[in-house]
């Protein structure tokens, strides 16, 4: 008897940009074990361009585009449906907002069962429309997904007391990153990337790496670098990334006449090196759900100051890999940071701590495996076709 073929997943996503949710789409696609699972990506829309879906092709797993301008748009679940049959797909896996209701919907017709990684809280200032379109993502996880996976458990709560999920739905999966990527700093490397930057070797480096917006709080830490230069002479900050907010950031770091020690290295695909060849990582987050890039910080041995926001306490856990200190608080960050760059055996304890956190609980090959067993158990169930009926 011929062995069955692999459960055809598809995972569908609004778009693929280089947003966090695309860079992990890939990771977790890299490690899917292809015996077991044939997996399909789709998208309903383009931004920047796509780049990310180019990296999916070279693993050899089709990227394919159903045109859904807007979320409202139901005319094209239709489209989605006879996609699914098409494909023979076996599950689908939403990610972000528009996908999430028609994929939810587009599968209950055909009966195969549906997941949902659910990424970020509401938005903060929300309009009336984007109050509207997240209650219709609600909706959609409440009655046509069949599990949802909490990237951390403080996002999992928002569900169950703002959107109403019931708790049984929910199951919680960190992020996961390919952690021997990411590894302590080699002195030549650390010299050699600090000299094209134009950071002296001696520098006391502080690093943060993060989509510029104003959310991010990296303004506090540029309104106190000042104190920060009394204690520590020889500190310099390296702020990697791009976004609306970097002309704003620019301007503080000009007002503050520290353009010599504020850094800023625009986006980068040697993310690795550049927080190898730094001293300490600092994310003054407003708030977050789980912001990947700390777990890339403790794999690359940094200790960590953060905001006490979101997620961040479920992977920054205070005297074991970092400190933690209150959102727009400046004089707690500086106090931190300070602290740790003048006591170079606490933080180095404390790197070694987040370097073993990074391997426990954010390897992306364990987060697979489990990723690999939901699937299991839901393609095990009997999903009756409910709207078919």
């Amino acid at each position: 008897m011929p062995n069955p073929r692999p459960n055809r997943v598809l995972f569908l996503i609004d778009s693929l940009g280089m947003g966090g949710a695309e860079r992990m789409l890939v990771n977790y696609l890299q490690h899917l074990d292809v015996n077991r699972y044939e997996p399909r990506v789709c998208v309903f829309g383009v931004r920047d361009g796509n780049p990310v879906a180019a990296e999916i092709e070279r693993l050899g797993i089709p990227v394919d585009l159903i045109s859904v301008p807007r979320i409202r748009d139901f005319i094209n679940v239709m489209s989605l449906v006879r996609y699914l049959r098409l494909h023979q797909i076996d599950l689908v896996h939403t990610q972000l907002e528009t996908v999430t209701v028609h994929g939810g919907i587009a599968a209950k017709i055909v009966g195969i069962p549906t997941v949902h990684t659910l990424h970020t809280f509401a938005y903060p200032n929300a309009t009336a429309r984007e109050t509207r379109r997240t209650e219709l993502v609600w909706f959609s996880l409440r009655h046509f997904h069949d599990k949802i996976i909490a990237v951390s458990a403080a996002v999992g709560d928002y569900a169950v007391s703002k959107g109403r999920v019931p708790l049984e739905k929910i199951s919680v999966l960190y992020n996961g990153i390919d952690t021997r990527s990411f590894s302590p700093r080699n002195s030549a490397d650390r010299v050699s990337v600090r000299t094209a930057l134009g950071i002296p070797d001696n520098a006391a480096l502080v690093i943060t790496v993060a989509v510029l917006r104003r959310e991010k709080g990296i303004q506090y830490l540029i309104e106190t670098w000042p104190d920060i230069l009394k204690s520590v002479p020889n500190a310099y900050y390296l702020v990697v990334g791009a976004g609306p907010y970097e002309s704003t950031l620019k301007s503080l770091a000009a007002k503050h006449n520290i353009t010599d020690r504020v850094i800023f290295a625009g986006p980068r695909n040697d993310v690795p090196d550049l927080l190898r060849s730094s001293d300490l990582f600092a994310l003054p987050t407003l708030n977050d759900v789980l912001p990947t890039v700390l777990a890339e910080a403790m794999a690359s041995g940094l200790p960590i100051v953060a905001s006490r926001v979101g997620g961040v306490p479920e992977m920054i856990e205070p005297d074991k890999n970092g400190l933690l200190v209150s959102p727009a608080d400046k004089i707690g960050l500086a106090n931190a940071c300070i602290r740790l760059l003048c006591a170079p055996n606490e933080a180095q304890r404390l790197a070694e701590g987040g370097r073993d956190i990074a391997e426990a609980r954010f390897n992306v090959r364990n987060q697979v495996q489990k990723l690999e067993t939901l699937y299991e158990e839901l393609l095990k169930k009997p999903m009756p076709n409910e709207l078919a009926q």
